[in-house]
C-alpha cells in the first residue's frame, strides 16, 4: 500500500508535506478509497526510513484538514467523506490558478490576457469553443 511513497531529501519541502501531497494524491486519484485503512505511523516510518514523528506531523496535518480520521487503538483511516476527492482536486486546482495568477502578474499581463490565454488553453484540451 504505501511502497510508492517517494521521499527525497533534496527536495526544498519538508518531509511532511511530501507524505502529505503523496497521500492526498492517493485520495484525490481514487487509489485510497473512504474509510480504507491506511499504514500505521510507525509502519510508514519504517517504509519510508523517516522518524516516527515526521509521519506523525503529516497524519496530524491530515486530520486537521479532514483527510484522515485517527480511532486510538484502530489505526487511521480515509475520511468516510465521499465528496474528499473532488474537494483535493478543487484546493489543487485553487493553488495551480494562484500560480498562474502570480506568474501572469510578474509578465505584466492584464486579466483579460490572462483570460485569453486559459480561453485557448481550455480549447486545446477540450475541443470546445468558448
Amino acid at each position: 500500500m504505501d511502497s510508492d511513497f517517494v521521499i527525497s531529501q533534496t527536495d526544498g519541502r519538508p518531509m511532511y508535506l511530501q507524505i502529505m501531497e503523496q497521500i492526498k494524491q492517493r485520495v484525490a486519484s481514487g487509489d485510497w478509497q473512504p474509510e480504507q485503512k491506511i499504514p500505521s505511523i510507525r509502519e510508514l516510518a519504517i517504509s519510508l526510513k523517516v522518524s516516527v514523528i515526521t509521519v506523525k506531523r503529516a497524519y496530524l496535518e491530515l486530520e486537521r484538514e479532514g483527510i484522515i480520521v485517527t480511532q486510538h487503538g484502530k489505526g487511521s483511516y480515509i475520511s468516510a467523506d465521499t465528496d474528499l476527492s473532488i474537494k483535493l482536486y478543487q484546493q489543487e486546482l485553487a493553488q495551480y490558478l494562484e500560480e498562474a495568477v502570480n506568474r501572469a502578474y510578474l509578465l505584466g499581463l492584464t486579466f483579460e490576457e490572462l483570460q485569453a490565454h486559459l480561453f485557448e488553453l481550455y480549447e486545446q484540451i477540450t475541443g470546445e469553443q468558448t
